[in-house]
């Protein structure tokens, strides 16, 4: 008898979704069997060029993950079990549940957290905003305020927009000024970047140079011209020392933004106090350390400063994160290439024109307990746990939860008590894939399909790449029998809360941006009708879901064929839609970035503002702070740092085999200096304490780290009951988190600090 076929392998080209990187894949796959056989670097994307760092393999083990969830759970309280539910009793559940705390104590007794992972799914993100506004609370929060949340207000407050990014122009610079970040480990943040070794080695082999400033000897700081030690938190009082140099020694040169740009005098007024030599103890930086990149940043043809997670996640990191810019701006090297410009993704409008900012988006309400502010929608995730825990006198307080691809027991500050305050809660429910440290507290677990199930674009990470390019990611498998996308339980849930059907939903979320695009004056599309694009975006991609929206934004972007076949595509070749962009399945690359300050600034005055009130009120903050950063080692007082790993990113990934594998990485590093101080060996075991918790780790004594300073990662703290991460288990970790005090943030966002700790450590 003959041998039956083999089954068919297909290969389907789609974009990593596991970081910014955004690396381009090919996925090796038997559609028949639902097998994944390989994922490999795909060499055509243009972006990528075939460079795929561990991360990628993981999409293998994650659709394959017997541990991830495929159907609905509901818990029993009384007994702890979870049991699987129908999607439609999971649905009229939530919908209940959620609009009896409602309408018994307020919407504002309802929170909702959303996770990082949310950014990279770009077809959910046009829901997102619907089902929150369809919740009805104000109290929002998600991982910006671990993360990014000062630069989106330095961006606010210098630029109008807090989506405002300026991103490093790393492939045509000449000299790249690097602090609180390791871009060989992130593949660059805020800065999508794909084969970050390949792009630095470029920069150095052109005759450009790579300075480092962290207190840790990262991946880059190793492979750098120059790495300065600096201690954390002090990032914003060496950034001012920078200013204060190229102030004192005439080397301002706003070139092409003369004119452009208020507040260079009070900058100069505010700088004058924080001298090399006045702060040098503070940063543990020498004062000719500073002077030399000062001259040197002046002195290069093109240049450009960047800052990311270490300098967010500090007690000034709206100073700090402003700052960058600030230095980008004093040496003529914001909007210029080989600076820092803005990209222009292919779903931006066509022809942009800033609106005026009337108000900040910043306080316009504040958190119960603390009065924390609130930016563009949300709360710092640090009054999370106080908001739920601490009730007011009429009963106020947060009594309902809905977390979105999150994991804030692990992710944010002082996690044991976020914990014991998810267990008070009258009802939880979480859309997530896992059954985790944060949802095993939910009374339901709606799970999504996963990443090689479902389409992809990536909206978010195409505005703060290096270069301008666009692609469609590919379904390598329809989804299961009954599963739902992430886009598909956001629209059903705001359905269901509103008492309309999804269609209607689906509708209004597409009117919403046709409004933007076509059939009014100033549109992209002034002479195409709302109704004539809808019935093309019906026949090209259906009469529902996101793909309409996506190529309705392509076809009136930029690149766009504005509905009429035009050839507005690079070099003159046919305008984008999403037909177009399928029919190019490794991507298209749209070139460089280029100046667009005009079309990107949108405050008041239609000018950069360097003086915002709220920064110059904060420098009164760090001055006063400036003696209270020098160094006290005594009693073993030291402060914690985080670090990233080029195998993670997010906590659930810890659960994948590939990516699990290897030595441990969660490890407390510690100087050798230190190490004899405090009488820890190398492999031993060290305590490390806070004011808000204490966790034991494995030591690894180096002299990669700054002395004062120790380093855990982020994202362990496995050793937990009640999950399903039979992997993540083995590798368990501890989570640094518990050590995080929530009290401590930075005043002017909120947002928490996770670099510069203060703890104790001792041997264990």
């Amino acid at each position: 008898m003959a041998a039956a076929p083999a089954p068919a392998l297909e290969l389907v080209h789609r974009t990593c979704p596991l970081c910014e990187a955004k690396c381009g894949l090919t996925v090796e796959v038997e559609r028949e069997t639902r097998r994944v056989h390989t994922v490999r670097g795909d060499p055509q994307d243009p972006f990528s060029e075939g460079y795929l760092c561990p991360k990628g393999y993981g999409l293998k083990g994650l659709f394959e993950d017997p541990d991830r969830l495929r159907r609905p759970l509901r818990r029993d309280r009384a007994s702890g079990r979870w049991s699987e539910i129908g999607w439609d009793e999971a649905f009229d559940l939530v919908t209940a549940r959620l609009r009896a705390v409602r309408e018994t104590h307020g919407a504002d007794a309802i929170a909702a957290y959303l996770g990082n992972p949310t950014a990279h799914d770009g077809l959910s993100a046009f829901y997102t905003g619907g089902f929150l506004r369809a919740l009805g609370s104000r109290w929002r929060f998600s991982a910006t305020s671990v993360d990014q949340l000062p630069k989106a207000v330095s961006s606010a407050l210098l630029f109008g927009s807090s989506g405002a990014f300026a991103i490093p122009d790393v492939d045509r610079t000449d000299y790249f000024l690097v602090l609180g970040a390791n871009p060989l480990a992130s593949n660059g943040s805020l800065m999508t970047a794909p084969d970050m070794p390949e792009r630095l080695r470029r920069l150095r082999a052109r005759g450009g140079k790579l300075v480092v400033v962290d207190p840790r000897r990262s991946e880059t700081a190793r492979i750098a011209d120059r790495h300065l030690f600096l201690r954390p938190g002090s990032d914003a009082l060496f950034l001012f020392a920078l200013v204060h140099v190229l102030f004192e020694e005439g080397l301002v040169r706003l070139g092409a933004l003369e004119g452009q740009v208020n507040g260079v005098e009070a900058v100069r007024e505010l700088a004058r106090e924080f001298a090399p030599e006045t702060v040098a103890a503070a940063t543990g930086v020498a004062p000719e350390a500073v002077r030399t990149v000062a001259r040197e940043l002046a002195a290069a043809e093109r240049a450009v400063c960047y800052g990311r997670i270490g300098t967010c996640t500090q007690e000034f990191g709206t100073l700090a994160s402003w700052l960058v810019d600030v230095v980008n701006v004093l040496t003529g090297n914001l909007d210029r290439p080989g600076g820092a410009l803005w990209p222009r993704p292919a779903t931006s409008p066509a022809h942009p024109k800033p609106r005026r900012r009337g108000s900040l988006p910043y306080a316009r309400w504040r958190s119960r307990v603390r009065g924390l502010p609130e930016f563009a929608g949300e709360l710092p995730v640090a009054a999370l746990a106080e908001e739920i825990d601490t009730p007011g006198p009429k009963g106020e307080g947060v009594r309902a939860l809905v977390t979105l691809a999150g994991n804030p027991v692990l992710s944010t500050p002082n996690g044991a008590r976020l914990a014991e305050a998810f267990a008070r809660l009258d009802f939880m429910v979480s859309i997530d894939i896992y059954l985790n440290e944060t949802t095993r507290f939910a009374d339901v677990i709606l799970p999504p399909t996963t990443h090689l199930e479902r389409e992809n674009y990536d909206l978010v990470f195409h505005g703060v790449s290096v270069r301008n390019t666009t692609k469609w990611s590919q379904a390598a498998f329809a989804p299961e029998p009954g599963a739902m996308h992430q886009w598909d339980i956001l629209l059903e849930l705001t359905a269901r809360l509103g008492g309309v059907s999804a269609q209607v939903v689906d509708d209004l979320v597409l009117d919403h941006f046709l409004g933007q695009t076509v059939g009014a004056e100033g549109t992209a599309c002034p002479d195409v009708t709302k109704e004539e694009a809808k019935a093309i975006l019906a026949a090209e991609t259906g009469a529902r879901g996101p793909q309409r929206i996506v190529d309705l934004l392509l076809r009136t972007g930029p690149w766009g064929d504005r509905f009429r076949g035009e050839k507005n595509g690079p070099g003159g070749t046919d305008g984008l839609s999403l037909a177009a962009l399928r029919a190019h399945p490794h991507g298209i690359d749209l070139g460089a970035m280029e100046p667009r300050l005009a079309e990107v600034v949108a405050t008041e005055s239609g000018k950069v503002e360097l003086a915002h009130p709220l920064v110059v009120a904060d420098v009164a903050r760090l001055r006063a702070a400036l003696d209270a950063r020098r160094p006290d080692t005594g009693a073993g007082r030291m402060v914690l740092i985080g670090r990233r790993h080029l195998r993670s990113n997010n906590s659930w990934m810890h659960n994948l085999p590939a990516l699990a594998k290897g030595p441990d990485r969660c490890t407390l590093l510690v100087s050798p200096e230190d190490a004899a101080r405090l009488g820890l060996a190398d492999g031993g075991r060290a305590k490390v304490r806070s004011r808000v918790g204490s966790v034991e780790a494995p030591v690894v004594v180096s002299d990669e780290m700054m002395p004062g300073v120790v380093s855990l990662p982020h994202g362990f703290g496995h050793a937990v009951e009640g999950v399903r991460l039979s992997v993540a288990a083995r590798h368990a970790g501890v989570c640094s988190n518990l050590l995080a005090d929530e009290t401590l943030l930075d005043a002017l966002s909120g947002n928490a600090v996770l670099n510069g700790i203060p703890v104790e450590v001792s041997a264990a």
